[in-house]
């Protein structure tokens, strides 16, 4: 292999480890909201969970689709915000 290829396929690498960290994140988010729904505690303001699912989904972002660390950026500020307002119930 020539370099270019090298470099082309250790950043695909790189993309794909990366993506599938935010998918992790955005399960993790998911089941903690759904988590605390079931234990009948507020989940604080619904438009912080949806606008991080909306802006991991969505192909509109502050930095291209390859790089996916603003997405895992957003879904943990939301999960932050879940737990937080989970732990002033408690």
């Amino acid at each position: 292999m020539d370099t270019t290829t090298t470099v082309i396929v250790v950043a695909a690498l790189l993309a794909v480890a990366v993506l599938a960290g935010a998918v992790a994140v955005a399960v993790r988010l998911v089941r903690t909201r759904r988590e605390l729904r079931r234990a009948g505690l507020p989940t604080g303001p619904r438009w912080i969970f949806w606008g991080a699912v909306l802006y991991f989904v969505l192909p509109t972002d502050l930095v291209p689709d390859p790089v996916y660390l603003d997405d895992i950026g957003v879904l943990l500020l939301a999960l932050r915000s879940l737990r937080t307002s989970s732990k002033d119930l408690v």
